[in-house]
């Protein structure tokens, strides 16, 4: 059936003609934007970073495909919406993604299936925990002059596994086998900070400590004067973490699961609201803070509760926070309902380029893909928030950016002194590109 493709296709009539196919077009890309990302990389520097900390074990008499050239196809793939290694097999000779991976479209192939899975079982404990380092490294050094302030969201997401994978565990929440990665943003840009693989079961405090501790440390290694605000669901909210926070003059606003008590203090108020919703038939909200302290707690700490009444009943919210001064409603609307935005992040994260890929064996392997799937992220949101920057795809979502920036149809050229990218005539997004390159101070002669 392939030579009977090969030999031509009869795609029917037009006009009178007849309409033929055939192989033969050269070295052509459907994913000619690849080297934007190249570009990018050579500003934001994350993929240098992750292979810094690999240490090379392989004989240097065989080795075809170096590291730094093998994480850049993979993660350039990731963010073309190719998110298997597999994939590899088939774009190892696509010429946009060779030359945006340092080598020439008449050149020598990129790595196999083959080789990329060996690169995912390479990288070993001490080298994963250099590149979470080196994903907040990464974040700081995107700053020319440090923040006042910085936002930290964290929240984590189920990953269904599927098969044999180390520490997949049966969620009950969930009703699946699976990990839950643990994500963490700069609330106020959507960069992404940290990224880590975890069991399939819910995060003790010790454990969120144990992360949230590190994270911070290597920030304030950059910026020790920086005030940190962190957010979270109610399941961050234990006594270990805010021990921690306000050892560390660390602020936090998190969710807070309601119990009897907390009810019983807010009676009250959520009477008063049933009642003014009664009066009104509108949807009612009113804020009330009180000091509680749980037996678990160290002390007693703020707790404020949004007591809201609409036609479907009552709702009841609590949060708390290490905020003492600060209007009720203010924490409430503004800073805590902020992390909404987080749902997006982890949508690009996870939906877009696909980061719950982790079907590997060996947990390290899939914690390394995950960190694949972040630098790709880390690409990508730089080319939204820098390269189209005033454009019209500016906050636009990941998926669409693929489609109308990376899968360009191209011809590559290569030349004796030049190698000649030939996107369409016609192509619909000439404007975007000319900022695209104007914004990463491409030439456009």
């Amino acid at each position: 059936m392939e030579e009977n493709i090969q030999l031509g296709l009869d795609l029917g009539k037009v006009c009178g003609k007849k309409v033929v196919g055939k192989f033969d077009g050269g070295q052509l890309s459907s994913d000619g934007g690849a080297i934007f990302l190249s570009r990018i990389e050579k500003e934001v520097g994350i993929i240098d970073r992750l292979c810094n900390t690999i240490m090379d074990r392989r004989d240097k008499r065989y080795i075809e495909h170096e590291y730094k050239e093998l994480l850049s196809q993979r993660v350039y793939q990731i963010a073309c919406n190719y998110e298997d290694a597999n994939d590899c097999n088939t774009l190892r000779s696509d010429p946009a993604l060779k030359v945006a991976c340092g080598r020439l479209p008449e050149g020598s192939d990129l790595g196999s299936q083959a080789t990329m899975t060996r690169l995912e079982n390479v990288p070993r404990r001490t080298e994963l925990y250099r590149m979470g380092i080196a994903f907040v490294d990464n974040y700081t050094a995107s700053y020319s002059t440090p923040p006042q302030g910085i936002i930290l969201d964290m929240d984590d997401t189920c990953d269904p596994t599927h098969g044999s994978q180390q520490l997949s565990l049966f969620n009950s929440y969930y009703d699946e086998q699976c990990y839950m990665s643990l994500h963490i943003y700069d609330g106020k840009s959507g960069q992404l900070i940290l990224t880590v693989l975890r069991p399939g079961k819910r995060a003790k405090g010790v454990e969120i400590v144990a992360i949230v501790k590190r994270v911070i440390r290597q920030i304030r290694k950059k910026w020790p004067e920086v005030e940190i605000i962190l957010r979270g669901d109610s399941h961050f909210s234990v006594p270990e973490l805010h021990s921690w926070c306000l050892a560390n003059s660390v602020h936090f606003v998190l969710g807070q699961t309601g119990n009897a008590i907390l009810l019983e203090h807010g009676k009250s108020l959520l009477e008063q609201a049933e009642l003014l919703h009664k009066e009104s038939g509108e949807k009612v909200r009113l804020f009330k803070s009180f000091h509680y302290q749980a037996n678990s707690w160290e002390q007693p700490l703020r707790v404020i509760l949004k007591a809201e009444i609409t036609e479907k009943g009552s709702n009841p919210r609590f949060l708390v926070t290490s905020f003492e001064s600060c209007r009720a409603s203010f924490i409430y609307d503004t800073v805590y309902c902020g992390r909404g935005t987080m749902e997006n992040y982890i949508k690009a994260h996870k939906t877009h380029l696909h980061s719950d890929r982790t079907s590997c064996t060996k947990f390290e392997a899939n914690q390394f893909r995950l960190f694949l799937h972040g630098a790709a992220y880390v690409l990508m949101h730089t080319l939204r928030t820098v390269g189209l920057k005033g454009t019209e795809l500016a906050k636009a979502q990941f998926n669409t950016i693929q489609n109308k920036i990376l899968k360009i149809g191209t011809r590559v050229e290569e030349l004796v002194t030049k190698v000649r990218f030939h996107f369409p005539t016609n192509y619909p997004f000439k404007g975007l590109i000319g900022t695209l390159c104007k914004n990463l101070i491409f030439s456009t002669a």
